[in-house]
């Protein structure tokens, strides 16, 4: 089972905790649709590393399998701790170059759109981050680390950074000058000139302080969070796809051939001269700042949080079961899922076709449940039934949730 099945009810209480804390300091920690639009992309990333975790863990194994140098015992605790230094370091270059090269950005910008900063953003996770990022724990692959080893500190690595989104802890004295934490990470989120590309340490930030790339936090410059091309949309689909599409329009657009590969590995922001000229677009300027937060009705609100909660009920439901599933049945639930998670964004807009979008995938669903079966183990035979009754309860609430009426900011793409 993936491990992740049992750190997700742990993440929820830890989200609720944060919340009521802020909630007592007079805080307003939480914005309801871009926390579910943090949780829903990564569980977009989970739902898409069931199917493309054998790729990067598949290269791992085989570069160990055929080409290691030193046979490391899995038994050994050195193994582990010096295995876990090892990949913190990669993803201190990971991470880096993640915010350096055009290409590599493009997977990793999802985890800096959220405006906001706590514990939801911690889950916003990329789903294409499978395509590049093997390439940095190679070396450990050669350096002879078993595979088990490599995939369990990744997996510490991974967790350790959720408790550093947050805003409610405060500076940390000595921990802050070694580890990365909560201050640390708030600096790596910052849009402002002061904080941007800073701070790149998984668990250690002393690799920060070694390469030149520490900030700390100051409190005359608040940290004002996101990125300098703000997504403005609570669609998880686009998220994972904006700056790829971005990148890939640019190339088309440039006339030299030399500027067509460069946009791919150039640093972000940079874009052809001619392009540039042809399709200009603003100049980031902090003072302009602002959050995006477009209206909803109370009606809608209620209703995508419903609908929220059951997509991650049977996100995790099928994180858990997914193994036992055949692989065409496993890729049709998931696809639902990730539809569910694209229509309440749609939904969240309040976008003209949004209710037209969701009346299809509520459609969709006793279909999808007759398919699974055993999916849920105990009832079977009533699991289409009790799919088909949420669906229509949910197509009479649809006409309840207000007019549609696109925010004038968001992206048309995939609406």
């Amino acid at each position: 089972m993936n491990p992740i099945v049992y750190a997700i009810p742990v993440f929820f209480i830890l989200m609720a905790l944060e919340w009521l804390i802020a909630r007592a300091r007079g805080h307003s920690a939480y914005q309801a649709a871009d926390a579910i639009t943090s949780v829903s992309l990564g569980t977009v990333s989970q739902l898409a590393g069931v199917f493309t975790r054998v790729f990067s863990l598949g290269i791992y194994t085989l570069a160990h399998e055929y080409f290691r140098i030193f046979d490391l015992p899995v038994d050994s605790l050195v193994v582990w701790i010096a295995a876990l230094i090892a990949y913190d370091f990669f993803y201190y270059w990971q991470h880096r170059l993640g915010h350096e090269v055009n290409v590599l950005w493009a997977a990793h910008v999802v985890h800096h759109q959220s405006e906001h900063f706590n514990l939801s953003t911690a889950l916003r996770q990329t789903s294409s981050g499978f395509l590049f990022g093997w390439v940095f724990y190679l070396p450990m692959a050669l350096a002879g680390v078993p595979p088990l080893v490599f995939a369990v500190v990744a997996l510490i690595d991974l967790l350790y950074q959720y408790w550093i989104h947050t805003e409610q802890i405060g500076r940390l004295g000595w921990f802050d000058r070694v580890f990365a934490s909560p201050s640390n990470h708030r600096v790596h989120h910052g849009v402002n000139d002061l904080y941007v590309d800073r701070n790149y340490g998984g668990i250690l930030i002393l690799w920060d302080r070694l390469f030149g790339t520490f900030q700390e936090e100051r409190d005359e410059e608040p940290v004002r969070y996101g990125t300098r091309a703000p997504l403005r949309s609570w669609n998880p689909l686009w998220a994972n796809l904006d700056t790829y599409v971005g990148l890939a329009q640019d190339s088309w657009r440039a006339r030299r051939w030399r500027d067509k590969l460069r946009v791919w590995i150039a640093r972000p922001g940079w874009r052809p001269a001619d392009v540039a000229e042809r399709f200009p677009k603003p100049a980031f300027r902090i003072e302009d700042w602002q959050r995006f937060d477009p209206p909803l009705s109370a009606a809608g609100k209620l209703y995508c949080g419903l609908q929220f909660a059951l997509a991650v009920a049977l996100g995790t439901l099928f994180l858990a079961t997914v193994d036992l599933q055949q692989r065409a049945l496993a890729l049709t639930q998931a696809a639902l899922l990730v539809a569910t998670l694209w229509s309440i964004g749609n939904l969240l807009e309040a976008r003209r076709n949004a209710r037209l979008i969701e009346g299809v995938r509520l459609l969709a669903l006793p279909l999808v449940a007759w398919l699974s079966g055993r999916w849920l183990g105990p009832m079977p035979d009533l699991l289409p039934w009790a799919a088909l009754g949420y669906a229509l309860l949910s197509l009479i609430a649809l006409p309840f949730l207000g007019s549609g009426a696109r925010h004038p900011h968001a992206p048309t793409a995939l609406a």
